[in-house]
């Protein structure tokens, strides 16, 4: 195909130099067409006179024969291009009929060409064909072959360096599919981390908004209890300055009762002196005259140690008094402490006397009257039940630190209401708070549980007492010794004073009716009356 795309232009060639012949022998005659074919060099020429051109036609080369044609002209076409043109370079000077002829001359004697050329190219056909078939295909095989070599050369250099490239590829795909693996282990590790601590970050904003809210309430029962301890303050001072000034008062009432003492013993002494001279005078038997007198001080009764107190009598110390007429105690009266006349019902000083006792010794009383004793529950009901009594409680640890709680009403009932306690209006140096039941309790021995716990407080915290729920006092526990006082939840304790582990040193229980001091009053408005 390559050798028969020449073809056409070499054609083309050979035309021109036909026109060219004709240009200069334009004048000659016509001759019959002659063909002269076959060269030395393997080419073949033709000449065929016509008229005065002569047409000179260049054959191609036998390596060509195989493809002797345009791929798009036929012979004719191209004889008639020929005739054509050269009847084209004359056609001004020969009228029109002399160059029809012309071209159909022209017409046969390329028609004759043809023919010549066809046998030609029939005869060497095969020879040139053989041989142009064996030079091309060694020609091409060597080329093919070197071609070969060297496209499998480059074939196989560029497959190495492909492979190469590939390895490099691989090995760099590797690691970064490596890299990537440990991006994404050490994204996820970082994810889960970042989790864990939103978690925590939320677990701690949750535990920060709890303690928050704590502090705030426990801020808000702080400030609360900070306005109690204020007002219990302010009310203390009030009390203090209130017991400040009946405490004057009552020293001056004291003051007024010992001189008031004074002078009904001085006048009793008058008056003793004045019988003794009348009896003398009377000459009556002294020994009758003192039975008188004696009687008549035995017939005198006391319903307490304040109704003493108001008869003069104002030495601490046991003194007979009368609740019925059947109904007759010894008591020890305290004329000192708080302006005196208070009857005591419960004391604590040595530990000589065992206060672990049954309901019936508490009921009755026991123990030494001027050292340790329990008056007795009974007593002390029909006390209370004679009218309003107080109740003041003296307490001492053993650095000789001295308190009281005193409770301005005080009453207990019947043994059949279980000798209730009943307590109000407390204030005091021993705890801002009152270690009584204020809002009553029954009593309790070990024998007889009347107390709100299971537990049965008495036999557990010994003694007997009002415990409710075994509660914040007991002054009839154990007595224990300087050094063995502290831990004992047992002994004689008073919570809001020492706490409730520690055993106290002194205690006593006194009571007194509540208008005592009206009394005293008017005992001196009395005696100011008299003078």
């Amino acid at each position: 195909m390559r050798r028969s795309g020449l073809l056409c232009p070499r054609l083309c060639l050979a035309a021109l130099l036909v026109w060219a012949r004709c240009g200069a022998g334009g004048g000659e005659e016509r001759h019959q067409p002659s063909l002269t074919t076959g060269t030395g060099d393997g080419r073949g020429y033709s000449s065929t006179p016509l008229a005065q051109c002569t047409y000179t036609f260049i054959l191609p080369e036998m390596a060509g024969a195989t493809q002797s044609r345009c791929p798009d002209q036929g012979p004719q076409e191209l004889g008639s291009s020929n005739s054509l043109l050269g009847d084209a370079l004359q056609g001004a000077q020969v009228p029109v009929g002399q160059r029809i002829q012309h071209l159909e001359l022209a017409m046969e004697n390329y028609t004759h060409w043809i023919q010549l050329i066809e046998g030609s190219v029939r005869n060497n056909a095969n020879v040139e064909a053989r041989r142009l078939e064996h030079s091309t295909v060694n020609e091409d095989t060597a080329a093919i072959l070197d071609l070969s070599t060297n496209l499998l050369y480059q074939t196989a250099k560029h497959t190495r360096k492909l492979m190469e490239v590939e390895t490099q590829v691989l090995d760099q795909t590797s690691k970064l599919e490596i890299q990537l693996l440990e991006n994404s282990l050490t994204k996820n590790k970082l994810e889960t981390q970042l989790l864990q601590q939103t978690n925590e970050i939320t677990k701690l904003i949750d535990q920060n908004g709890v303690v928050e809210r704590r502090l705030r309430d426990m801020e808000s029962q702080h400030q609360q209890q900070l306005q109690a301890l204020r007002e219990e303050r302010s009310g203390l001072q009030r009390v203090v300055l209130q017991q400040s000034q009946l405490t004057e008062e009552l020293q001056s009432h004291v003051r007024l009762v010992t001189s008031n003492n004074s002078l009904l013993q001085s006048q009793q002494q008058q008056l003793r002196e004045a019988i003794r001279r009348l009896l003398e005078v009377c000459s009556k038997d002294k020994v009758e005259a003192s039975n008188s007198l004696q009687q008549a001080d035995e017939q005198r009764t006391f319903r307490d140690c304040a109704d003493l107190f108001h008869s003069g009598f104002n030495k601490s110390g046991v003194y007979t008094i009368h609740l019925t007429i059947q109904y007759t105690a010894k008591v020890y009266c305290d004329m000192d402490t708080a302006g005196g006349g208070w009857t005591m019902i419960q004391r604590r000083q040595d530990g000589t006397t065992d206060f672990h006792r049954s309901w019936k010794e508490y009921k009755m009383g026991f123990g030494t009257v001027s050292g340790e004793h329990w008056l007795g529950n009974e007593l002390v009901f029909l006390l209370t039940s004679q009218g309003q009594y107080s109740l003041r409680v003296e307490l001492t640890d053993w650095n000789d630190q001295q308190a009281f709680s005193q409770y301005e009403q005080f009453h207990i009932s019947n043994e059949k209401q279980k000798y209730r306690l009943s307590v109000k209006g407390y204030s005091g140096t021993a705890g801002r708070l009152s270690s009584l039941v204020s809002r009553g309790a029954d009593f309790s021995t070990k024998d007889v549980d009347n107390d709100n716990c299971i537990c049965q407080c008495a036999p557990l915290l010994t003694g007997g007492w009002w415990f409710d729920a075994c509660g914040a006092s007991n002054l009839n526990g154990v007595y224990y010794r300087q050094g063995q006082h502290m831990g004992k939840l047992n002994g004689i304790k008073w919570h809001y004073f020492k706490g409730p582990s520690y055993s106290l040193h002194k205690t006593t229980m006194m009571i007194r009716p509540l208008d005592f001091g009206d009394s005293v009053r008017g005992l001196k408005i009395g005696h100011d009356a008299s003078e």
